[in-house]
């Protein structure tokens, strides 16, 4: 499977609530695997790629937090100057709107893996797959 389950936590905007999430998440023994945090004055967006999704989503809501699974997809960068702006050429030449995108290195030596999330995942890989990019399994994004 290509598609790579995602959880968006909701956070108040205050000091501390990001500490909160993650510790729930270590005394369920979910380990996390990527992370980004985006923020409003009001409230945040935390989005995680953990190795055990439902857990992870099962856990944080026992303890009240809002917490959704989102489909993202992970593909394979060089990491280096020119490696973002390849994938986001084809992107864009394609005409597809990214809503966010994330990424972290690889255990491949000079490789990192891009995180992205759009309306139409579907077409998105398809684009990519076709363009000789490298789709990630997101089995392998979970054993990291």
């Amino acid at each position: 499977m290509m598609k790579i389950k995602q959880l968006s936590i909701f956070l108040q905007n205050r000091m501390g609530s990001l500490s909160k999430p993650l510790e729930v998440l270590s005394e369920n023994d979910v380990n996390i695997r990527a992370m980004c945090m985006a923020d409003t004055s009001e409230f945040g967006i935390l989005r995680l790629v953990v190795d055990n999704p439902e857990k992870g989503k099962e856990a944080l809501e026992e303890k009240n937090f809002l917490v959704k699974i989102t489909e993202i997809i992970g593909v394979e960068m060089y990491d280096g100057p020119g490696g973002l702006t390849s994938v986001l050429k084809v992107i864009k030449d394609n005409e597809i709107d990214l809503e966010y995108l994330y990424a972290f290195t690889h255990k491949i030596e000079n490789k990192a893996i891009l995180l992205l999330h759009a309306d139409d995942i579907d077409n998105l890989i398809s684009v990519l797959t076709e363009n000789n990019i490298t789709v990630v399994p997101s089995k392998e994004v979970y054993d990291l």
